[in-house]
């Protein structure tokens, strides 16, 4: 009995017995788009939509992990109505299905003349987005290395304000503070502790607490505590702005 063969065509597996083309059912229901996303976010086959079809159209008994003849692809191909599809059903109609009816396997002609070059303007275009999206992916970082002269040392929220105003940010210390506040940065509620980081902020260590100590107009001394914005906190705000704007 000879062994049946099976050909892994373009991610297609399938197969011919008795002059009929066999193709893998998981991959023609991903190539017709009968897919969604789980929440794990893996895309999965709709399994239940797949099998509600093969029943409709009378045919029983499939596999999941199984093949289904070529008249089945067709009738259920015309179930799916997206450009995916349609790009998959001709695929493998026009091509894959010819071809390993005549040769047993699929031959794929070596590109020529146009159509080698208009392969190549495509790789050269794919190649020359890769490098946009990664220059577009720097920039922030680009600006924010002309913008902070300070990134190891600490500074004050105003001072913060005034490298985000030379870099477009229209925003002043008072504004800043505000902003700051609404977000849960900085304490907000009136009291010895207003203004000072909150524990989310210094747990990202986007501040520290620089204390002083004074003497008031009674001779007692005073101790004065001031937020100053990190190296860390400087890089996260001011991209936090810059991407507010794009």
């Amino acid at each position: 009995m000879q062994e049946l063969q099976i050909f892994n065509i373009d991610g297609v597996e399938c197969y011919e017995k008795g002059g009929t083309a066999y193709l893998k059912l998981e991959t023609v229901a991903r190539g017709l788009g009968f897919t969604t996303v789980a929440t794990s976010g893996n895309e999965v086959v709709r399994w239940s939509r797949v099998e509600g079809y093969l029943l409709d159209l009378g045919f029983k008994g499939f596999d999941r992990n199984g093949f289904i003849p070529e008249n089945i692809f067709y009738r259920l191909a015309m179930k799916a109505k997206n450009e995916i599809a349609e790009k998959f059903q001709a695929k493998v109609a026009d091509e894959i299905i010819p071809s390993i009816r005549k040769t047993g396997g699929y031959q794929m002609q070596p590109p020529q003349g146009k159509e080698l070059l208009a392969l190549a303007v495509l790789e050269a275009q794919k190649t020359i987005e890769e490098q946009t999206a990664q220059i577009e992916e720097m920039k922030p970082h680009a600006v924010l290395g002309h913008a902070i002269t300070t990134a190891n040392t600490s500074i004050l929220v105003g001072d913060l304000a005034k490298i985000l105003k030379q870099n477009g940010i229209e925003i002043g210390a008072k504004r800043l503070f505000q902003w700051m506040r609404e977000n849960g940065y900085l304490i907000k509620r009136k009291g010895t502790d207003w203004n000072l980081p909150t524990q989310r902020s210094m747990e990202m260590e986007l501040f520290e607490i620089k204390e002083s100590v004074h003497i008031d107009g009674n001779g007692c001394n005073k101790i004065t505590r001031t937020p100053k914005v990190t190296g860390k906190g400087q890089e996260y705000f001011i991209n936090k702005f810059l991407e507010a704007t794009t």
